[in-house]
């Protein structure tokens, strides 16, 4: 969508003031501790764009709270699976010799929208290390969910997803769908029989620059739709509109222990 159709669908500009009383509303308390999966184009017309929601978001959770979203970067994996593009066959032994390495401070996210983009850059805060599937954290429990993320496996118990977990944390879908709702990666972890797969990336090892295989689950969100369909059946999931975007707000716990039963049914 243009921005010229967001603002002609508009009703009045979307504002930090409104969004807090919208998260509010939708049950955001301060001291929560926040995984946050958005949508800017769902918004409306914001007044102050990606800053204005990060700066919402963070009121919300106030000085007490921590707010978390995913800065995954997918262009630190292995080339010969890239399929958006794909790259000719010719050119991935030089990706593997000259990619740079993964570098939490300037390694830019793919995929993860202009909200997460700009909280990545944000005062305060801080980026977990993991070259494919890192985390950012601002607030007061930021340090310890970004601290020592494992290569492998990237989404587990001790990955910042594990942490949350166990922090009692909550997940809003702000404008996106259970399809991107990172938590249900947790639950695949946890699954016996789950496959395995081998991958790549440029990281530094004791200072130097190099690539790196390792294996891990073969992670699938094919199913997170369906599952989350299921899920709000059954489990107390909140919806409630921020700006223009339709929103979910779930109990992370809940929902990967559902997730965990459904997967071990349903694959």
């Amino acid at each position: 969508m243009s921005e010229k159709e967001i603002v002609n669908a508009t009703r009045m500009p979307i504002t930090v003031r409104g969004m807090v009383q919208d998260l509010v509303s939708l049950g955001i308390r301060e001291g929560d501790r926040l995984l946050v999966h958005a949508s800017l184009s769902r918004l409306g017309w914001v007044c102050g764009g990606p800053q204005a929601v990060v700066q919402a978001l963070m009121d919300a959770v106030g000085k007490d709270g921590t707010l978390v979203m995913p800065a995954q970067s997918g262009d630190w994996s292995d080339p010969a699976e890239w399929g958006n593009p794909p790259v000719p066959h010719d050119w991935i032994e030089v990706i593997y010799r000259e990619l740079p390495a993964f570098d939490p401070a300037i390694t830019p996210t793919r995929g993860m929208g202009r909200i997460a983009e700009l909280f990545r850059t944000f005062p305060g805060t801080l980026r977990s290390r993991h070259p494919q599937v890192s985390f950012c954290a601002n607030g007061y429990d930021a340090e310890q969910i970004t601290t020592d993320h494992p290569l492998t496996p990237q989404f587990g118990m001790s990955s910042p997803l594990g942490k949350l977990y166990e922090l009692n944390a909550k997940v809003l879908l702000l404008g996106t769908g259970f399809r991107t709702c990172t938590s249900f990666h947790l639950a695949e972890t946890l699954l016996a029989g789950m496959p395995v797969k081998r991958m790549g990336t440029a990281m530094l090892d004791h200072g130097e620059r190099v690539w790196k295989w390792f294996d891990d689950f073969a992670y699938d969100s094919e199913d997170f739709a369906a599952l989350g369909t299921q899920l709000e059946q059954v489990c107390s999931v909140r919806t409630g509109n921020v700006g223009h975007a339709a929103c979910k707000l779930l109990d992370m716990k809940e929902a990967v222990d559902f997730a965990a039963q459904w997967l071990k049914r349903n694959r």
